[in-house]
């Protein structure tokens, strides 16, 4: 068994960081350093799964008056 990454070994493009998918935003990559589109990513998790609050239903508190 091998550890070497078969998309580094065949030259293929891909980043070995995780997409971070926000709602009605930009996805983010863990990697600072990649420039590659979210489709040449194999990891991809939703925000709410690292604490982003992004995707919560925004909460109108009424007022007391």
């Amino acid at each position: 068994m091998s550890t070497t990454c078969r998309n580094c070994v065949d030259g293929l493009a891909h980043c070995h960081g995780t997409v971070i998918v926000h709602a009605g935003l930009p996805a983010e990559c863990t990697d600072d350093s990649c420039a590659l589109p979210e489709s040449e990513h194999t990891l991809r998790i939703d925000c709410d799964v690292v604490g982003c609050g992004c995707a919560q239903p925004a909460v109108n508190l009424r007022v007391a008056g």
